[in-house]
């Protein structure tokens, strides 16, 4: 079973912590109801929706990903660049712990989860300013057992790598090339997002569709035209907070854990 944790806006969301970009006023109702479209979404293309506990004093909680790394056999408990985001992790740890043995990134290594790519048993980790290479390490070391390989990303201009670079389709990345090369990825087509649209390379890949952002039409028509299905969802106000399609949400496979 497919299973999307998620979680609440935070009311003081005007409050998110912001690294490239300037500060907007943000509408926490526009939010809430942008983040309910979201939730039905997933919904509607095979997850069950299992919500975090709120946290309404902490802005960016909503922001699920960047708390966890989530493979088959473990789930990774980050520790997070900013580390106002910090208390966010326990309460996502409190759900993962029904599926998964737990281990976690411990200081001096800061990671995001928004700053790891899974590709087969590959793991593209950005070098960010909220990564360290201490904290890619550390995730080399505790996904060793299983043969999982980590790659080091130089990223530059955004925030989290998977605001540069998600998966779309097997072996097929959307991409800015201004955030991050291309031959990081050796064997993988890409397609290069629109350049009005710099911010439009987050998408989320669940049961052969891709969740995108509506504000990015240029972008979404160039993968329709890639044979790509397109479930597009409205985010202004998560955009604000330096935000996308996969920050809100941690998808796993309860029936996949291996021994």
């Amino acid at each position: 079973m497919l299973i999307a944790i998620t979680r609440a806006v935070s009311p003081a969301l005007a409050e998110c912590e912001l690294t490239h970009r300037e500060r907007e006023p943000i509408d926490v109702a526009i939010a809430a109801a942008e983040h309910a479209v979201y939730e039905a979404v997933l919904r509607s293309l095979g997850a069950a929706i299992v919500r975090a506990r709120e946290e309404p004093g902490l802005p960016d909680a909503v922001f699920v990903e960047d708390a966890a790394v989530v493979v088959d056999e473990i789930a990774v408990m980050t520790n997070p660049g900013a580390a106002t985001r910090r208390q966010e992790v326990e309460s996502v740890a409190e759900i993962l712990r029904t599926y998964r043995p737990i281990a976690t990134i411990e200081s001096p290594g800061t990671l995001d989860g928004g700053d790891v790519l899974r590709v087969g048993r590959r793991l593209y980790v950005g070098m960010s300013s909220r990564t360290n290479a201490e904290g890619a390490a550390q995730l080399q070391a505790l996904l060793d057992p299983w043969s999982y390989e980590v790659i080091p990303v130089a990223v530059t201009g955004c925030l989290h790598l998977k605001s540069a670079v998600t998966l779309v389709a097997e072996g097929l990345l959307l991409l800015n090339p201004a955030f991050v090369r291309r031959e990081c990825f050796d064997g993988m087509d890409t397609i290069a997002v629109a350049r009005s649209e710099p911010d439009a390379a987050n998408a989320l890949l669940i049961g052969g569709a891709v969740v995108f952002p509506a504000h990015f039409p240029e972008t979404a028509h160039y993968l329709e035209h890639a044979g790509i299905h397109v479930v597009p969802v409205p985010c202004t106000q998560i955009a604000k907070a330096e935000g996308g399609v996969t920050c809100c949400s941690l998808l796993l496979d309860a029936a996949r854990v291996s021994p």
